[in-house]
């Protein structure tokens, strides 16, 4: 019993060493919820400026009642969507001209059949300016 009781003491004091050690979580800063008018003026920003000098974000932060790090990270997630968007577009890009050239090809691959089914039967069925040679 008494061995049973200075191992619980043991394992009791290390939960508590480690319990300790851990500090508590900060609490993250709920989302920011944008209105459309804020949104607006950062995207109209955004067209002409993807960079924004520190003089540019205190302005845009003040004048739309925002913060500097509110302001650096909708810029910062704007030119990451903005990248999603010019990969995306690429591919598509691509996979519209892989279909284009295939497509291109499989009309050529018809007509040359269309060609070759079509056979001269007689000199009447051959057009006029057709030059028809006779090898010896």
């Amino acid at each position: 019993m008494y061995l049973y009781q200075l191992y619980d003491t043991y394992l009791h004091n290390q939960l508590n060493f480690f319990d300790n050690k851990q500090q508590p979580k900060k609490k993250r800063k709920s989302r920011t919820a944008f209105t459309n008018h804020q949104i607006f003026e950062l995207e109209k920003r955004f067209l002409y400026q993807k960079y924004l000098s520190p003089a540019d974000r205190d302005e845009i932060a003040s004048s739309l009642g925002l913060t500097n790090a509110q302001v650096i990270t909708w810029f910062q997630n704007r030119r990451a969507k903005l990248k999603r968007d010019m990969e995306e577009l690429k591919k598509e890009v691509e996979s519209a001209s892989i279909l284009s050239a295939h497509k291109s090809f499989l009309e050529n691959v018809q007509d040359l059949g269309m060609l070759k089914k079509k056979t001269v039967v007689c000199e009447d069925d051959c057009p006029k300016n057709l030059v028809i040679s006779q090898m010896k």
